[in-house]
């Protein structure tokens, strides 16, 4: 990984042969580090086929990176002390293993892998904890939204009405989910589709929001929707197929679009008045023969990879993570609070097996 020759930064990761013939870029917009720095918070996201999750964090102008190496990283969430993180077939806890206001070689916060649910190639999507703390996932594979147990179980909780039964065969591209009041709430489906593979016929207009209380769908007519959010009031989705972020009017069931970025929009999340959007480069099949192909024709654009701040009040993006090189799609994306220099202990190198934690002697003596 190299950054951008304007900021000095520091960076620790785990090498690939594809990184060193073709490393990847960060290119970070003028004024987007001192932005994170004055709101203490560092960058993560995910590259899903580069098969890497990254934090960035601002280190009060000189930036730190880290960079780890997870079979197809997709969903990752941040939580109050760590991250939780989907790849092939494992979800992993990670937690920061600092004490509060601790540092180490100047990291503040270093977060250690504690757990893994082993799911099995379930293509889990996206993920949250409910208001009785079970974490609950979007089990693409199996097109449902199920809670899942200690052990890696998934137990279905809801499917849309038109899946017939649960099945491993990706029928509908059920991606996504949100939470109002700690409980389920709304749910993206790229198709109506209840054939194995079918979601693909339908990706440019066959995409729906439904409301998993009522089975209602709350908005159809969508080009791969992704990443629903409940914030402030409004229900956000992403218009992958588009390029798109906007949010949807319950009452007419109107996708009302605020701005459109130069990519296949996927991974969403808010932070004061802001968003945080994911873009990739079309790569694929997937990607292509989309609506977004002529927006960018249109407004004669290359497609980006990267991570768009975008000011809820305005519509304008004002800051902006641009990736080149080797990393061409992104995931997901988030925040991470209170911090200014974070470290991610990966699963290769030595940095896993030098980590240990010793708990307090309760020891009577």
């Amino acid at each position: 990984m190299k950054q951008d020759a304007s900021t000095s930064a520091r960076i620790v990761g785990d090498d690939v042969q594809d990184e060193i013939n073709n490393p990847f870029h960060l290119t970070f917009s003028k004024g987007m580090i001192s932005w994170m720095t004055q709101l203490n918070v560092a960058l993560a996201f995910t590259t899903y086929t580069a098969g890497k999750l990254i934090l960035a964090g601002p280190n009060r102008g000189h930036l730190t990176v880290s960079e780890r190496n997870f079979g197809r990283a997709m969903a990752m969430w941040p939580t109050d002390n760590g991250l939780l993180l989907s790849t092939e077939y494992q979800i992993w806890r990670f937690e920061n293993g600092l004490k509060p206001g601790h540092q180490y070689e100047q990291w503040d916060k270093i977060f250690l892998p504690r757990a893994c649910h082993v799911t099995g190639a379930v293509d889990t999507h996206d993920f949250a904890y409910d208001k009785d703390g079970r974490m609950l996932a979007a089990i693409t594979l199996y097109n449902c939204i199920a809670t899942i147990d200690d052990s890696g179980c998934f137990t279905p909780l809801w499917k849309p009405e038109f899946i017939s039964d649960i099945s491993g065969e990706d029928r509908c591209h059920l991606n996504g989910f949100c939470m109002e009041d700690g409980e389920l709430a709304y749910a993206s489906v790229v198709g109506a589709s209840n054939t194995a593979q079918g979601w693909r016929d339908h990706r440019v207009d066959g995409g729906m929001i439904i409301d998993t209380r009522t089975n209602a769908v709350v908005c159809s007519g969508l080009s791969m929707p992704h990443s629903p959010r409940l914030y402030q009031g409004k229900l956000w989705i992403l218009e992958a197929g588009t390029g798109w972020f906007g949010y949807v009017d319950i009452d007419s069931g109107e996708f009302i679009k605020v701005t459109w970025c130069p990519g296949f929009t996927r991974g969403l999340r808010f932070f004061g008045g802001f968003a945080l959007v994911g873009i990739s480069k079309p790569r694929h099949k997937t990607f292509q023969d989309l609506p977004l192909d002529e927006q960018l024709k249109q407004r004669d654009c290359e497609p980006e990879c990267g991570v768009y701040i975008i000011n809820l009040n305005s519509g304008e993006v004002e800051h902006r993570l641009t990736i080149t090189g080797s990393v061409e799609e992104i995931y997901d994306v988030g925040l991470i609070e209170n911090t200014q220099s974070p470290m991610l202990v990966g699963l290769q190198g030595k940095e896993v097996r030098r980590w240990i934690q010793v708990g307090e002697d309760n020891r009577q003596l």
